[in-house]
């Protein structure tokens, strides 16, 4: 059976950003419900071809959400638990898929367990969660002890995950989100620094509570395969194609981006057959539409995005072209607050959802490009030509980044005479002849989806 992920099209939200919180929690004022806003954009994203939601960091924190205070709490800043509870009661009874951050490798200093430390030192009883702790020295915040924290950052502490007492908290957390809100998964945070025997032992603890949980890893390099396997996670972040999606219209190069999708993805890919999680950015990196330096390029790439193998997935208010980089203050400008009546119109790009919504349609209906084999047929600076298939289902991608239209011809993977529709131009057919399949032209910054009638 079909793995449900394999047929999602994700819609990734960083909560604290979409909802527009304050910028820290005080830990002391009541509750506000601004996850509801989420409400009046169901509609949307059902019609973007939505059904599956990524949420960001939901649980009580610190600042950013990745600062964890409580693994039980909602956020204050985003409601209480009950307010959660109704967002997934609504998403699920529109049938949409919900996997939550799993932020399991560091919390933040307010963690009621280093409160504890902090408090009362080597008698904590907590003192075996965190990773590095000790007595002997202080920390950079005036600590009266050391202890590691995350790549520097001494406000994220680094937890000790093969401590039993915290491996049961963390467990027991996890259970109760399922149980409590019925996630369908879980995205784990810096999963390539988290020991992967943790990672095991968490597997094997949510599928025995939900058969069909879904656990995808952030995994910024390095070989995929360590950490997506039958026996750890499901899927990891697909950072190298991330990468080459954006760069490869930059520089007028589908070499760079045809080279990872054949490396990973080819007759001897790497990650063949591994449903690996696509984005074209996300709330750690700067908006695809800031990247690209001709705006057209939107098009082409994200018919590349929704036709390659793996999961596609949507950044909050790129369907319009949103913008935004990184700064060295933060990255505020990646995770800004929306108002879904407003934000269409004040976007680079209104147009580009109907193509995204179009994109969606074509991938839902076709198993080739949700489920099949990678095959390249024709690789130029700016035309790119690859097949999708299965057993039952051929389909044939053609790109052009060009701003002119061009002729393309490619190795023709069908039957002699067959009778080709354009999925993507319904009104245009072609037809198999020879072993080459010859397209008079393929538009500029658009794409062809070639399927037999």
């Amino acid at each position: 059976m079909t793995h449900w992920a394999r047929n999602s099209i994700f819609y990734h939200i960083y909560p604290l950003g979409f909802c527009g919180t304050p910028p820290r929690n005080d830990f002391v004022s009541p509750p506000v419900p601004r996850l509801e806003r989420l409400f009046e954009w169901v509609d949307h994203w059902e019609e973007l071809g939505v059904n599956a939601l990524y949420l960001g960091p939901v649980f009580e924190s610190t600042a950013h959400g990745y600062d964890t205070a409580d693994f039980h709490l909602v956020d204050r800043r985003l409601g209480t638990n009950q307010t959660l509870s109704r967002l997934m009661r609504k998403l699920k009874q529109r049938g949409f898929r919900v996997i939550l951050d799993g932020v399991f490798h560091h919390v933040g200093r307010d963690f009621q367990a280093f409160r504890d430390v902090r408090q009362r030192l080597d008698r904590s009883d907590y003192r075996n969660w965190f990773s590095g702790l000790s007595f002997k020295g202080t920390s950079p915040y005036g600590d009266p002890f050391s202890y590691e924290g995350w790549n520097g950052h001494f406000d994220l502490v680094k937890l000790n995950l093969s401590d039993p007492e915290l491996r049961n908290h963390l467990f027991e957390a996890v259970g109760a989100w399922i149980r409590e809100y019925e996630i369908d998964g879980l995205r784990l945070d810096a999963a390539d620094c988290v020991d992967p025997a943790f990672l095991r032992d968490l597997a094997a603890f949510c599928r025995k509570m939900k058969p069909d949980f879904w656990l995808m890893g952030e995994v910024v390099r390095g070989d995929y395969r360590r950490l997506a396997n039958p026996q750890l996670l499901d899927s990891v972040t697909n950072y190298e194609c991330y990468k080459g999606l954006y760069s490869s219209h930059v520089d007028r190069n589908y070499f760079e981006i045809a080279y990872a999708l054949n490396r990973q993805f080819g007759k001897e890919g790497l990650y063949a057959g591994l449903p690996l999680y696509n984005f074209a950015d996300n709330h750690d990196v700067n908006r695809v539409a800031s990247n690209l330096t001709e705006p057209a390029h939107l098009y082409p790439l994200y018919c590349l995005l929704f036709t390659m193998p793996g999961v596609p997935s949507i950044y909050y208010g790129s369907e319009w072209g949103m913008e935004g980089k990184r700064t060295r203050n933060g990255d505020g400008a990646l995770r800004p607050a929306l108002e879904f009546l407003k934000t269409p119109h004040q976007c680079p790009h209104p147009d580009l959802a109907r193509t995204i919504a179009q994109l969606a349609r074509i991938r839902k209906d076709s198993p080739a490009l949700k489920y099949g084999d990678y095959g390249q047929l024709l690789v130029a600076h700016e035309q790119l030509a690859y097949q999708r298939a299965t057993p039952d289902e051929t389909v044939v991608v053609i790109l052009n980044a060009s701003d002119k239209p061009v002729h393309v011809d490619v190795p023709s993977p069908f039957t002699e005479g067959i009778r080709l529709r354009d999925l993507l131009n319904p009104e245009d057919r072609f037809r198999a002849r020879g072993n080459v399949l010859r397209i008079p032209e393929v538009h500029p910054r658009w794409a062809r989806i070639l399927r037999p009638e």
